[in-house]
């Protein structure tokens, strides 16, 4: 039997990074190596987050003292704005190791397309250009080859399963893509901000970065790579207090269609796949459903306005949003079954 490869985390004290130590502490190839946060640098991982109490697991560092040269992948959770620069260094020093990032700094194809989302220029290009864009299910094949993966936002990530094929068989009006998302508190990152403190969020809903969400970039990135002309989405977010989970509500415009082509379309694009669960008639994604999993529901519904419909998706932001698809692209990347670790069923209630 082959090693375990040995993995290590940037920025493990984010709830991202979390994740993705509780999903490879039970990865049969996989061994945890390396936990880096330099405010946290010398604690023990149960100290950040007191649910590890079981778990043998190096001690937090940071990242410039770890021995990169003996790793062969890494997950990175770190702020977008600062990844880049640390991806860059450590692919200087190993550039065999293969890198799963889960923050924005390689996902936007378009260099001043970054630059206008994220305020400044890429201070890594040759990597921006070399990265490959991490939706798992629409580049399967240019990931398993990839040494640096750029995993998608949370909300892209449940938009583009959702629309990407139904935009693909000109079955919808790219022109007229309405997305109203909802996204868990864990959404906003755990540093302290006043918008998420337990009276601010608790007991309300509310939106925020409306028609400015960096994440609609991707979103229209990707539905116009599969439209084949510029697409801009009219997209909204919301933040509802709850811990995790995520659910966006998107409104088309049909073309020439009905809402069970639509539905029939979703089921040929994802039969086989492991995560994409398409809804039967007549059932509702639910945050629920999917809630601790890898997995993402999906469901259309006909709207009572002529030539509209309605498709519902919904993910766990931290895993399938971010931790899980990292450690499924990772799977891709190493040869082995894209499922591996992550076969977990939804916790419900």
């Amino acid at each position: 039997m082959n090693a375990k490869k040995k993995v290590g985390i940037l920025g493990a004290s984010g709830y991202t990074g979390a994740d993705a130590i509780r999903l490879l502490a039970r990865h049969p190839n996989t061994e945890i190596v390396a936990v880096t946060a330099n405010a946290h640098a010398g604690k023990a991982m149960d100290e950040v987050f007191p649910h590890f109490f079981s778990l043998e697991l190096p001690r937090l560092s940071e990242w410039e003292k770890v021995d990169w040269t003996k790793l062969d992948a890494v997950i990175c959770g770190l702020p977008h704005g600062t990844t880049q620069e640390v991806i860059a260094a450590i692919l200087k020093t190993n550039p065999k190791i293969k890198v799963l990032d889960m923050s924005a700094d390689f996902r936007l194809r378009d260099k001043a397309s970054y630059a206008h989302w994220y305020g400044h220029e890429h201070r890594a290009l040759e990597l921006q250009r070399e990265a490959v864009y991490g939706l798992t299910e629409l580049y399967r094949r240019q990931i398993a080859e990839a040494r640096l993966v750029a995993c998608p936002g949370c909300y892209p990530t449940a938009v583009l399963l959702a629309l990407v094929p139904l935009v693909k068989a000109g079955l919808v009006d790219a022109h007229d893509l309405v997305i109203d998302a909802k996204s868990g508190v864990t959404g906003a990152g755990r540093g302290l901000k006043q918008n998420t403190l337990f009276s601010e969020a608790g007991e309300g809903l509310s939106p925020y970065s409306v028609g400015a969400h960096r994440h609609t970039a991707e979103i229209d990135q990707e539905i116009g790579i599969a439209a084949g002309m510029v697409v801009t989405a009219n997209f909204t977010p919301h933040l509802i207090p709850m811990a995790r989970g995520e659910l966006c509500t998107c409104y088309v415009r049909l073309k020439g269609a009905t809402s069970d082509d639509l539905r029939d379309a979703l089921e040929s694009a994802y039969r086989g796949e492991p995560f994409v669960h398409v809804a039967k008639k007549g059932v509702l994604p639910q945050t629920k459903n999917v809630r601790g999993s890898n997995y993402v529901q999906i469901g259309v519904v006909a709207d009572r306005i002529r030539d509209r419909a309605i498709v519902i998706a919904t993910l766990d932001n931290l895993v399938k949003g971010s931790a899980g698809q990292a450690v499924q692209n990772m799977n891709l990347m190493f040869g082995w079954p894209e499922t591996t670790g992550l076969e977990q069923i939804a916790l419900f209630p």
